[in-house]
């Protein structure tokens, strides 16, 4: 599986370490976002270069991690594509969920409430990775819904 990873300033740090323990872990990661640490930035233009790589990927299941602030405007800039199902998680049972349920391919991660408990973000990146969806037909249904509006 590909993993696109972004972050706008607010998320930079956390980002780094996130990158470092997912190569660690073996996985083939993007960096979508800038290199270095940049004040100024905006965080739709790392969204939306995540949320088409995921789109336009040919892998069977590529997903994105996003980071900024609270993930909020994350998971808003990237949900404005159809395909997309970016949820905004701050534990491990929110990120179990959103896998079985609702198939979320996009994870977005608060900086804020996260970057100092590196074993809670650890285990929602783990939980969200490995958690399938389900598959169930009311879980497809409901993501049809989704992108009949998108």
């Amino acid at each position: 599986m590909k993993i696109y990873l972004g972050a706008d300033h607010n998320g930079h740090h956390l980002k780094e370490k996130i990158f470092a323990y997912l190569v660690k872990r073996g996985h083939e990661i993007e960096d979508v976002s800038e290199g270095e640490l940049d004040p100024g930035d905006d965080f739709p233009e790392f969204a939306q270069m995540a949320a088409l790589k995921v789109i336009g990927d040919d892998d069977k299941d590529p997903r994105a991690i996003l980071i900024c602030g609270s993930g909020q405007g994350m998971s808003m800039a990237a949900n404005r594509f159809r395909g997309i199902r970016a949820s905004v998680i701050w534990d491990a049972v929110e990120a179990k969920v959103t896998r079985n349920d609702t198939d979320s391919n996009v994870l977005c991660l608060p900086a804020r409430v996260l970057d100092g408990d590196e074993k809670e973000w650890k285990d929602i990146i783990d939980t969200w990775l490995k958690t399938p969806f389900a598959g169930a037909a009311r879980f497809r249904r409901r993501n049809a819904q989704i992108d009949e509006v998108a």
